[in-house]
């Protein structure tokens, strides 16, 4: 089983969905077609996704003891069943504020739709926000923590304010049409909704075509998410203008959830990715348990 360390609580009342609602698309990687359902679950569930193909099911909660590594994709594994690319999914469900969730799925990876959370954002909205008579866990960043190389490193820092901001830098540099782009932001569900949710998944024509020859995104084309040739994008559109820095951001906020509560501080990430986000958020919990126990013991 996935421990939990354990963590302060905070104002906030804990939530779940009002009603089922669910989604249905295709993987990116896997191409399998797939349909989730978002349940209503009690507090203290967290976010849960089961595997109803197995048979019989099986349960994989949302938190970073469950990831492993894959990828460029965030992946969870319980009791030999994994699902995959769950990073888009969970930054939606932690913008909407939304605790406590059974997702049921009936295939091993989300579908990519258009490789951003906009889709997961509108499923969601349409389920109302449902507060629990229970407090939601609060994880208060104190202490600077870095994880990473002089190359590739994410950050948490402390805030003066409850809440998360970030800053997020990119470098393909400057020959690249993705270049350098650097975007700041205090992300709440408003910033998220208006900001983030429509930056979609990035990559270079070159690593597409490698994808492809290895049997990967077969059913992926330049229309679904943003390919960059040598002279820039290929078949699609920017929606901003740093659309790709934002997507880094988006995907920053879904691997954070995995911390299993709220988490207040400033981040930031210079050419990060799924695997140092991951380690960034088992640091924070390793450190925020060691301060809480010595708490308790006062």
């Amino acid at each position: 089983m996935c421990a939990r360390p354990n963590l302060l609580r905070s104002y906030r009342s804990q939530s779940t969905i009002g009603s089922p609602v669910s989604a249905e698309g295709f993987g990116f990687w896997s191409g399998r077609d797939v349909r989730v359902e978002f349940q209503p679950a009690a507090a203290d569930t967290g976010i849960v996704f089961v595997r109803q193909d197995l048979g019989p099911d099986v349960s994989i909660p949302a938190i970073v003891e469950c990831c492993t590594e894959s990828p460029r994709r965030t992946t969870l594994s319980q009791n030999g069943a994994t699902v995959e690319m769950v990073e888009h999914l969970m930054a939606a469900l932690a913008a909407m504020r939304i605790d406590n969730c059974h997702v049921l799925v009936d295939a091993p990876e989300m579908p990519g739709f258009d490789g951003s959370s906009r889709v997961w954002i509108s499923t969601l909205q349409a389920a109302d926000r449902i507060e629990l008579d229970a407090p939601r866990d609060l994880l208060v960043v104190t202490d600077r923590i870095r994880v990473g190389t002089d190359e590739a490193w994410v950050e948490a820092a402390p805030s003066r304010h409850t809440g998360m901001s970030a800053r997020v830098h990119i470098n393909y540099g400057t020959e690249s049409p993705i270049g350098r782009q650097t975007y700041e932001l205090h992300i709440t569900r408003k910033t998220f909704c208006e900001q983030l949710a429509d930056a979609r998944t990035f990559i270079l024509q070159g690593e597409a075509d490698w994808l492809v020859s290895q049997g990967w995104c077969q059913r992926v084309t330049p229309s679904d998410v943003l390919v960059f040739a040598d002279l820039g994008l290929i078949d699609n559109e920017l929606r901003f203008p740093d659309e790709c820095v934002r997507h880094k951001m988006l995907d920053l906020v879904g691997d954070l959830a995995l911390a299993g509560c709220d988490v207040s501080g400033h981040f930031v990430a210079h050419r990060s990715g799924h695997r140092l986000n991951a380690a960034l958020v088992r640091a924070l919990l390793s450190e925020f348990s060691v301060i809480h126990q010595s708490r308790r013991s006062a």
